[in-house]
């Protein structure tokens, strides 16, 4: 992609930043408190690091990215320094979107299961699967931040499905690990597939279409009673990741 090539060509000027920018993640630096616009700057770039990233992969130009939010350059970098800062802010970003749509769904709906299907069609709209790859580039995924934020999202998921299974709807021999390994593979982008914003790669009708259809199906087959036996083991989150590791 022009994205990818994009951003290989400025590695090289990008590197020393890049190392700067991690650095500071690293340390876990407090940002200063900002004013109200430059508030609404900041949370406006990485809304437009997101949707970009999901179309374009990790490797979107910085500028695309502060086109998209409506800044200057100068302004991107006075908020992140390099790429793997704003990418580090925009896995926060989607861990705590994420986190409030479940914990909304549980208090919400008076239904546990209806909370868990609220709370799977909301999470595809966060497009875990495409942002997924996001976590493999130099990213330190043992950052302070980003393991609170796991430890969140974990809990508030477990809580939606922990509510479901003991109202008697969810089948039994399921756990966090496999609802978020289906939303995933539904939301990560095929090869050559554009976004509905952009030309759909080899003329080939977009996919998107047909998310929230098959997650219905999916769930579907999550009630009780179950109308076979699973194979294998149910999957956590902690399986997950000593299987990627």
């Amino acid at each position: 992609m022009a994205a990818t090539t994009a951003c290989a060509q400025s590695g090289n000027e990008q590197s020393g930043k890049e190392r700067s920018g991690k650095r500071q993640a690293e340390k876990g630096e407090q940002q200063p408190r900002l004013r109200a616009d430059a508030l609404r700057n900041r949370e406006r770039i990485i809304a437009a690091a997101r949707e970009t990233m999901v179309e374009f992969g990790a490797g979107v130009p910085l500028d695309e990215i502060a086109r998209r939010a409506g800044v200057g350059n100068a302004t991107l970098y006075r908020h992140f320094a390099d790429r793997l800062e704003l990418i580090h802010h925009v896995t926060l970003s989607v861990m705590s979107r994420t986190a409030d749509r479940a914990e909304r769904a549980l208090a919400e709906e008076s239904d546990a299961f209806q909370a868990l299907r609220r709370f799977a069609h909301a999470a595809v709209e966060e497009r875990i699967g495409a942002l997924c790859p996001l976590l493999s580039d130099g990213v330190d995924r043992d950052h302070p931040d980003l393991l609170a934020a796991r430890d969140r999202l974990e809990a508030a998921i477990e809580a939606v499905m922990g509510a479901a299974r003991e109202s008697g709807q969810l089948r039994t021999d399921i756990a966090v690990g496999d609802l978020m390994v289906a939303i995933t593979q539904l939301t990560r982008p095929l090869p050559g597939w554009g976004s509905p914003r952009t030309e759909s790669g080899g003329g080939c009708m977009d996919f998107d279409t047909f998310v929230h259809r098959h997650l219905q199906l999916f769930l579907d087959g999550l009630q009780t009673p179950a109308r076979s036996e699973l194979p294998g083991a149910a999957a956590t989150l902690e399986d997950l990741r000593r299987r990627s590791s």
